[in-house]
């Protein structure tokens, strides 16, 4: 076997591989061997069927996967033992030639290669990167407490309408002299939040409503959506537009959410019982886990940062964008070119920062294993169970919440990627100067969204 490489403008490669019989051969007779094994010919008992006749039903489909095996092998073996790093996959050269595998050996492949271009990104104490703590003062505190005791409310009974109240009442269609249409839609307990209406004209008909009241409203003027029209009325989407006339409402239940009193049995609810024993320590239990969960953000900020800083030193990369771009069609086959031309500047945004952290990864020594994904999956857990109040979930739960989050392999790769970031956010806060900043939640988020 012969192989070769040509990179004259370093990131476009030809490489060049002549095989020769000796190479695959020891791989082909060793496959027809097995299939000899498991053969079931008619006349013969199992393995004895004669070599003459595997060979000349399997012998090239056998000789065709041993070379294709076999080049594979040892392009990525060349690679690496030329620590040459590719980019992508392969691709059949354009320059390849037609070789007829029927014909005796030798055969001559050839296969452009993407390679990364060339660069160095050290960071060090030199190097100066903004670091933000948000602050958690009273008044995200507070917003916190208002949070858990809405989420904590529960609905009581009223006489009279007021904002946010939900109604319950029972919906008649009326013909065009306003009496209950013979046949028409009527609808038992139905719900309409005012407050959702969308028309201000149809919103004031609620204004100081009572109990028994009856009201006259029009659902293809209240809403603005289809879905909503037809989920108050109880009827297809599709005959939606056969309901433009009036209805009448007669109100039989008004509820109104109350928040949950800042009491001993809230403090219970979010953080376990007699955890807390005390709004003063309710406050400060709040204010500890918004720390935390505010150090993530703010740590998701800084290697933001980093990645622009070390963008901004690196500058522009040459990449190979033919190749590149052959590649990624060769990807997304069923997408087009026009999606390759689309997309192809942002997907190179994200090769030169994955470039740039695999440096930073190696230069500080970063490695992961089963244990720091299984963090990462947890603290995906803890993330959401926050988002729907649950403050107080055991260990145990989250850990085997985590574990059947990494069963879904399509969310491995992901937290993998979290896994390190994680740790290298750790190191790279300890290597770079840090310019500290405070910053208020409202500020940061502005910041964020910008």
């Amino acid at each position: 076997m012969n192989i070769s490489f040509e990179n004259p403008d370093k990131v476009n490669g030809l490489l060049t591989i002549t095989v020769e019989e000796a190479d695959y051969q020891a791989s082909v007779e060793k496959t027809l061997k097995d299939y000899r094994k498991k053969a079931n010919y008619p006349g013969f008992r199992p393995g004895m069927v004669p070599m003459g006749l595997i060979k000349k039903q399997f012998g090239a489909s056998a000789k065709m996967d041993a070379i294709n095996k076999l080049i594979g092998e040892q392009i990525y073996k060349y690679m690496q033992d030329n620590k040459i790093q590719m980019l992508g996959e392969p691709l059949p050269s354009e320059k390849q030639e037609a070789q007829d595998l029927e014909k005796p050996a030798p055969y001559t492949f050839a296969f452009d290669i993407a390679v990364a271009p060339e660069f160095k990104i050290e960071l060090n104490g030199h190097n100066k990167i903004d670091h933000y703590t948000i602050t958690v003062d009273d008044a995200l505190i507070d917003r916190q407490v208002d949070m858990f005791a809405s989420r904590s409310g529960s609905y009581e009974k009223a006489e009279s309408y007021e904002d946010n109240d939900m109604l319950k009442g029972d919906l008649r269609e009326l013909d065009e002299q306003g009496n209950t249409k013979e046949g028409g839609v009527t609808v038992e307990a139905a719900t309409i939040m005012p407050n959702y209406i969308k028309n201000e004209a149809q919103k004031a008909l609620f204004n100081g409503a009572k109990l028994g009241d009856i009201i006259t409203i029009n659902p293809s003027e209240a809403y603005e959506s289809e879905a909503e029209i037809a989920s108050l009325l109880k009827v297809e989407r599709d005959r939606v537009k056969d309901f433009k006339g009036n209805f009448s409402y007669q109100i039989t239940d008004i509820q109104r959410y109350k928040k949950h009193p800042v009491d001993q049995e809230l403090f219970d609810q979010m953080f376990g019982k007699d955890t807390v024993k005390d709004e003063k320590a309710f406050r400060e239990k709040i204010a500890e886990g918004l720390k935390a969960q505010l150090a993530v953000d703010a740590d998701y900020k800084f290697i933001l940062d980093v990645r622009a800083y070390c963008e901004k030193k690196v500058g522009k990369l040459q990449f190979p964008d033919a190749l590149l771009k052959r590649i990624m069609l060769n990807n997304n086959k069923d997408k087009g070119e026009e999606f390759v031309e689309k997309n192809y500047e942002q997907s190179v945004k994200e090769l030169t920062w994955h470039l740039i952290k695999e440096q930073l990864v190696a230069a500080n020594q970063i490695k992961v294993d089963d244990a720091d994904v299984l963090n990462a999956a947890k603290e995906t857990a803890r993330v959401q169970f926050a988002q729907y109040g649950m403050n107080n979930v055991p260990d145990e739960y989250v850990e085997n919440y985590a574990k059947e989050i990494l069963k879904k392999r399509e969310n491995v790769d992901g937290l993998v990627d979290r896994a390190v970031d994680i740790k290298l956010t750790d190191a790279l806060k300890k290597v770079v100067k840090l310019n500290e900043k405070e910053i208020s939640l409202d500020d940061f988020n502005k910041m964020m969204s910008e």
